[in-house]
């Protein structure tokens, strides 16, 4: 089963951040709508958001959720060791019967390799923030624009948005 933790994850900030820069903020019902997502999957994952400071989440009449500091300052790593922080990018079989030599080394042997991917894969999210993708968002949704197709996005209210913050 793949885990979606992280890109829904990375998908809550950066539409966040994106309502932060036109001024508005969301809530956690306006992001499972946009996100077509259960609102407690959604909840799950703005918790441990908020406890690291990557997201703040307010109530009242003015309350909603927004960036907990600059897009500038968050990394996708950031936001990937937030949800993810406790499970392996992938794991050894541990149902094989140790009657050879590979059977027997395989599961030390692969935990070589998955710290090594992981390391690999932390070091890539460490070097990208979310100002980054905002950024390449804008650039996409330019490219749209000129090829005079702006409804290619699913989300036409986000493309609207960063429409709007292009002019």
């Amino acid at each position: 089963m793949i885990d979606t933790r992280f890109p829904t994850a990375f998908q809550i900030v950066l539409t966040v951040a994106v309502r932060n820069q036109d001024g508005s903020r969301c809530t956690s019902f306006d992001l499972a709508a946009g996100l077509g997502a259960n609102p407690s999957f959604v909840r799950k994952l703005l918790a441990p958001l908020s406890q690291s400071g990557i997201l703040i989440s307010s109530i009242g009449k003015n309350g909603g959720i927004r960036l907990g500091r600059r897009a500038s300052e968050i990394s996708l790593h950031d936001i990937y060791s937030t949800v993810i922080s406790d499970k392996k990018l992938w794991a050894a079989r541990g149902d094989v019967r140790c009657e050879c030599p590979v059977s027997k080394h395989i599961p030390t042997l692969f935990d070589c390799v998955e710290r090594q991917a992981e390391a690999a894969v932390e070091a890539a999210l460490s070097q990208v923030t979310i100002a980054d993708m905002l950024h390449q968002l804008q650039e996409l949704q330019q490219q749209e624009l000129q090829a005079g197709n702006p409804e290619s996005c699913p989300q036409g209210a986000a493309a609207e948005k960063l429409e709007t913050l292009q002019n």
